[in-house]
C-alpha cells in the first residue's frame, strides 16, 4: 500500500506517464503575523513544524488538527530533479491552495495565485538546478474579508447553522510533470451525437502535428490528425462506433493525443444537454433531474478525501438511494471526483463557492471571475457536468443588495466560454438572467408544497416568494433546486444537531414526508428536476440522508424507490 496520501493521478483527462506526486511529508509553519515574506522564510532550509499535505492545518488526516483562524501559513519540502528531467520542461502542479499563493523555487518566486478552489501551474524549468531542489509555499486567507469566496467556511470560531470548519492552504494533490518542450498545454472537447464525431481544440507550446487516437473497450474506433497554427490545433474524429453517455452508463471513449514527442492519455463522453421548453433533454430525451445535495465534506479531511476509494463511495452512496446525479454545493469539486462521476453516469451541476463574497462592492467581480474561468476552463470536458451555477442564493451583505450587473456579467461570461451547457445564474435568489429558474423551497407540509405549485400547472408562473426581487419569464424551465433537509438524528448524538422545520418523530413519519414533498415535484408537469438538501449530515447540520460517517440512516431501497418514480415531465 502506498505511503502517499492521495497517490492516484488527479487529473484523468490529461495524464502523462512523466509525473511525480508531491502528496506526504512537508514542513510546515504558522505564520499568524503574516511577517514571514519580510523575514525571508522562502530562504530558510527548515520550518518550524511538519504537515501531510494535501490535507489542510484544520484536518486531522494532516497531523496539525488546528481548528482557529490562520491568517497565514508556509510550506517546504525538497525535491530530487534529474538532468534528464531538465531536457524538457518541469510543470508543478497545485489542485487547490486556499487562499492567496505564492511559490518560491530554490528561494527565488516563480509565482502568485489567488483563488482558493482552482487549480494552478507554473513551469519552474529556468529556477531547478540537477539534483536536491527547495519548493516552499506561502498561503494567505481570510475568509471574513468580504473579498474571498469562502463557500461553507465558517466565519465564526465555532461551526454554526449550515456552516463548517475551515480550510486553508494546500488541500489538493501537488505534483511536478516533466513534459517535451513542446507539448500540449489544453484541450477542449465538442462531442457531436448526430453525426457521431469529436471535435478536438487544443492549444500547444511549439510546431509540430498533433494526433488523436479515440478506442472504446480497447478497440479503436477514430483517428485524426492536423498541423498546428498559431499554437493551436482544431480536427475531429469521426466515430466507427457510436456509445451516448447516459444516466447509469458513462460509456467513456479513451483518447490517446500525441504531439511530436508528448502522449496524453484522456478520454470523453458522446452526450449532448439542452433545454427544449420546460424540458430538460439529455441526448435528446427529456430527463427529470433527481438530484442530491453534496457539499464535498469529510470528518477527517474537512476539505479533502481521505481516499479515492471515498469519492466513489460517496456517489454510489446517492446511487444506491435512486439520485442520479448531485448538485456540487458552494464548492468546486476535484478533478477526480469528476471523473468517477464521469465513469459512472452521474450528473452534476458545477457551482463556485460564493458565500463570504461581498457582491454589493464592484471588487467582488475581479475576486470571483478569474478563478470561476480557470475552472470553467479545467472542468469544461467532463461529460458528466450537465450545467453551471457560478453563484448560489446570494443574499444582501451587512444589508446591502448584490449588484445585479455583477451576476450578469458573469452568466454571460459563462455563457460565451460554453455554448454547450445551461447556466443558472444564482441558485435560488436572487435571479438576474438565467436559462432556468431555479427555486429553494423547504415547506415541511407536504399539502402546502403541493399548493405553492398548483396553480402553475395551468397558469404562467410558479408561486415565489422572493418574487419581489427577481422575476420569472413565462416559459422558462423551473428547477426546485433545494428543498426537504428534513431533520433526523435517530440517536439524538448532536445535542445542538438542526434541520429544516420540525422533525418526524418517527422513522415512518420521515418516509412519508419524504414520499409526500419528493412525489409532489415528480408529478408535476412544469417542474424538470429536484435537488434533495441532502446526501449525508455535516458537523452541527443532521438533515442528511446518511450520517457524516456514511451511515444510512434509512434502508436506501425505500429512498430508491421513491426517487425512481416516473416524473410526469418524463412521459
Amino acid at each position: 500500500m502506498s505511503r502517499i496520501p492521495r497517490p492516484e493521478h488527479p487529473l484523468p483527462q490529461m495524464e502523462r506517464k512523466q509525473w511525480m506526486n508531491l502528496n506526504g511529508e512537508w514542513q510546515f509553519e504558522f505564520d499568524f503575523g503574516k511577517s514571514g515574506r519580510d523575514r525571508k522564510l522562502y530562504e530558510k532550509d527548515h520550518l518550524s513544524s511538519r504537515i501531510k499535505v494535501p490535507f489542510c492545518p484544520e484536518s486531522e488526516l494532516s497531523g496539525v488538527n488546528y481548528k482557529d483562524f490562520i491568517p497565514a501559513v508556509w510550506y517546504k519540502r525538497m525535491v530530487e530533479i534529474s538532468d534528464v528531467n531538465l531536457e524538457g520542461r518541469v510543470i508543478i502542479h497545485f489542485g487547490a491552495v486556499d487562499y492567496l499563493s505564492y511559490v518560491y523555487v530554490n528561494g527565488r518566486q516563480v509565482g502568485t495565485h489567488k483563488g482558493g478552489y482552482s487549480s494552478f501551474q507554473f513551469d519552474i524549468t529556468d529556477y531547478l538546478v540537477s539534483g536536491k531542489n527547495d519548493i516552499t509555499v506561502y498561503a494567505e486567507d481570510d475568509l471574513r474579508s468580504g473579498l474571498q469566496p469562502r463557500g461553507k467556511q465558517c466565519h465564526n470560531y465555532y461551526s454554526c447553522g449550515c456552516d463548517y470548519t475551515r480550510t486553508t492552504g494546500i488541500w489538493q494533490t501537488v505534483w511536478l510533470e516533466y513534459v517535451p518542450k513542446s507539448y500540449i498545454t489544453n484541450v477542449k472537447y465538442y462531442p457531436n451525437i448526430e453525426e457521431g464525431t469529436l471535435h478536438i481544440n487544443a492549444q500547444v507550446q511549439g510546431n509540430g502535428t498533433l494526433t488523436a487516437v479515440a478506442s472504446f473497450e480497447g478497440k479503436d474506433c477514430g483517428k485524426a490528425s492536423a498541423k498546428v497554427i498559431g499554437g493551436n490545433a482544431n480536427l475531429t474524429l469521426t466515430l466507427e462506433e457510436v456509445h451516448l453517455w447516459e444516466i447509469g452508463k458513462g460509456n467513456l471513449y479513451d483518447l490517446n493525443l500525441t504531439f511530436e514527442k508528448d502522449e496524453v492519455k484522456s478520454y470523453f463522453g458522446l452526450r449532448e444537454v439542452k433545454m427544449d421548453g420546460m424540458k430538460f433533454l439529455l441526448n435528446g430525451k427529456s430527463v427529470f433531474q433527481r438530484l442530491v445535495l453534496d457539499q464535498g465534506f469529510y470528518p477527517d479531511g474537512i476539505y479533502t478525501a481521505p481516499s479515492d476509494e471515498a469519492l466513489i463511495k460517496d456517489i454510489q452512496l446517492s446511487i444506491d438511494m435512486g439520485f442520479d446525479g448531485a448538485r456540487l454545493h458552494e464548492k468546486m469539486f476535484e478533478p477526480r471526483f469528476l471523473y468517477h462521476c464521469d465513469r459512472m453516469g452521474y450528473i452534476v451541476w458545477g457551482e463556485h463557492a460564493n458565500w463570504g463574497l461581498d457582491l454589493s462592492n464592484p471588487a467582488s467581480l475581479g475576486a470571483f471571475l478569474p478563478e470561476w474561468l480557470e475552472t470553467l476552463n479545467r472542468d469544461f470536458n467532463h461529460p458528466a457536468i450537465i450545467g453551471w451555477c457560478p453563484f448560489n442564493e446570494t443574499w444582501d451583505y451587512d444589508g446591502r443588495k448584490q449588484r445585479d450587473e455583477i451576476l450578469a456579467i458573469v452568466y454571460h461570461v459563462t455563457k460565451q466560454f460554453d455554448t454547450t451547457r445551461p447556466c443558472i445564474d444564482t441558485s435560488g435568489n436572487f435571479h438576474v438572467v438565467t436559462d432556468i429558474f431555479d427555486l429553494h423551497d423547504y415547506n415541511q407540509d407536504v399539502n402546502a408544497l403541493k399548493e405553492n405549485y398548483e396553480a402553475f400547472k395551468t397558469e404562467g408562473k410558479p408561486k415565489d416568494h422572493l418574487s419581489h426581487r427577481q422575476t420569472y419569464k413565462e416559459g422558462q424551465p423551473v428547477f426546485i433546486s433545494e428543498y426537504g433537509g428534513i431533520k433526523w438524528d435517530p440517536n439524538a448524538s448532536n445535542e445542538n444537531g438542526w434541520g429544516y422545520g420540525e422533525a418526524p418523530k418517527t422513522e415512518e413519519e420521515f418516509i412519508a414526508r419524504y414520499d409526500g414533498l419528493t412525489s409532489a415535484l415528480l408529478e408535476h408537469p412544469k417542474i424538470c428536476g429536484f435537488c434533495y438538501t441532502q446526501l449525508y449530515d455535516i458537523e452541527q447540520e443532521v438533515n442528511g440522508l446518511y450520517t457524516y460517517q456514511r451511515e444510512a440512516k434509512f434502508n436506501p431501497a425505500m429512498i430508491r424507490a421513491i426517487n425512481q418514480k416516473r416524473a410526469a415531465i418524463e412521459e
